[in-house]
């Protein structure tokens, strides 16, 4: 079996995926994306009345915009700003139904497994030559796949990370999982009646956290009885909140200076350096424990912690993961908050995503493992660079096309270890 008699697999039809399957039509390969949900980008359904901090011209990937008006799309006002169901319907279906991507869009279909054909992660001798297997749950049941690269592209979605301290369930997390949601729920829409009158504590430092409690804030003034609470690991509101106006994503910077503003007016009640450790239901409600100290009992729990890659899949996959953030050994560096000291990430492509395995990478959400400041345009850079590889252009695929939008914000941990007219530079890389 010759590994280049297949073709690409694509795991996930979200932005990043159906990018990736538009730069590797472009360089003359053959897609076959594999989707879990019952259309591109499922996954979105959940957070589709959030809006989106970047607007449409950091949320477009350029081959893929190439297809979309070849077949007379019209593309939306560049400074615009989409919920996420904007993005879905008047982005992502419309690439999904194009004749260039249709044929090789597989639906409810997850990937269960990657390995090597005729291998198993220990066995060596042939290994690099052996076409990649996929085990496929599709609407017949499972079957295999032979592929010749792999581009996972799955997300995290799925996995939000557990509230506790130690990266594991809090004590009766699991326990009270109904009274529990994770990521952010549509507060003023369809989970309305969940929240309204009661006493909510959202749980998280990002920008995910900021859209609950805005959202909960919200429904406050009109639902009396409505109650937000708010708990965080850290202890500086100014590293959380953002760089504000100094922010080049301008609706990033102004979700910060909001949030700010209701912790100002009393809207919101906040609790810092909170480890939770343990979490019980009482009389009073649910009482979430940091170490010794409780808090004030509420009614819900929000969790926006982040999310984690599913690696399971690609067990039997020879990867180099840092043992931290889960990502690519040499993307770490460059996404570490223990180590890099600004929400921007220098561009990086498949020199970053490389593993033992060759042809194998981990993109989009996925590559930055548990690491948080992802922008949908580092994984359109990532794909249009492992696409240039796969077909042996790595003068293209070493070469950045990319700029990114700076956070205006630095961890000031490590001002004193680079220098600040690097850590904070618009548009530059930003790592100690």
């Amino acid at each position: 079996m010759n590994q280049n008699d297949f073709p690409v697999a694509v795991i996930g039809a979200g932005p990043v995926g159906l990018a990736a399957a538009a730069h590797l039509l472009s360089r003359g390969l053959t897609p076959i994306i594999f989707e879990a949900g019952s259309q591109a980008g499922a996954s979105i359904t959940q957070w589709g009345h959030v809006r989106m901090f970047s607007p449409w011209q950091f949320n477009i990937d350029k081959k893929a915009e190439h297809l979309l008006i070849a077949n007379g799309w019209t593309a939306p006002q560049p400074d615009v700003y989409p919920t996420g169901h904007e993005l879905l319907t008047q982005y992502l279906q419309p690439l999904s139904e194009l004749p260039e991507i249709t044929p090789y869009l597989r639906l409810n279909s997850r990937v269960l497994a990657v390995t090597k054909a005729d291998h198993d992660v220990m066995k060596t001798q042939g290994r690099n030559a052996a076409p990649f297997l996929l085990r496929v749950a599709g609407p017949d049941g499972e079957h295999d796949v032979l592929v010749s690269a792999v581009i996972d592209a799955s997300g995290t979605y799925a996995t939000p990370n557990w509230m506790g301290v130690n990266g594991l369930a809090a004590l009766g997390e699991q326990e009270n999982r109904g009274r529990i949601a994770y990521g952010i729920p549509d507060v003023l829409g369809s989970a309305r009646e969940r929240y309204s009158g009661r006493r909510t504590l959202v749980v998280g430092g990002g920008h995910s956290a900021f859209n609950a409690l805005q959202d909960l804030v919200a429904l406050a003034r009109v639902a009396p009885g409505t109650r937000v609470i708010w708990a965080i690991r850290g202890t500086s509101l100014d590293r959380i909140l953002g760089g504000g106006e100094n922010d080049q994503l301008e609706q990033r910077g102004i979700l910060g200076l909001k949030i700010r503003q209701l912790l100002d007016e009393g809207a919101i009640e906040l609790y810092q350096d909170i480890r939770i450790n343990r979490i019980a239901a009482s009389p009073e409600g649910l009482v979430v424990h940091s170490q010794e100290h409780a808090l004030p009992p509420v009614d819900e729990v929000i969790v926006a912690t982040g999310f984690r890659p599913d690696l399971q899949l690609l067990a039997e996959l020879r990867l180099a993961l840092d043992p931290a953030t889960g990502s690519p050994v040499q993307l770490a560096p460059l996404i570490d908050p223990n180590e890099h000291s600004c929400g921007t990430v220098r561009p990086h492509g498949a020199q970053e995503l490389a593993h033992p395995d060759e042809r194998v990478f981990i993109t989009g959400m996925k590559s930055y493992g548990r690491a948080p400041t992802f922008l949908m345009l580092t994984g359109y850079e990532q794909v249009r660079s492992v696409a240039a590889a796969l077909v042996g252009d790595w003068a293209s695929a070493q070469h950045s096309e990319l700029v990114l939008p700076e956070t205006g914000v630095c961890n000031t941990q490590f001002v004193d270890q680079a220098e600040p007219s690097l850590c904070c530079r618009p548009a530059t890389a930003c790592s100690a």
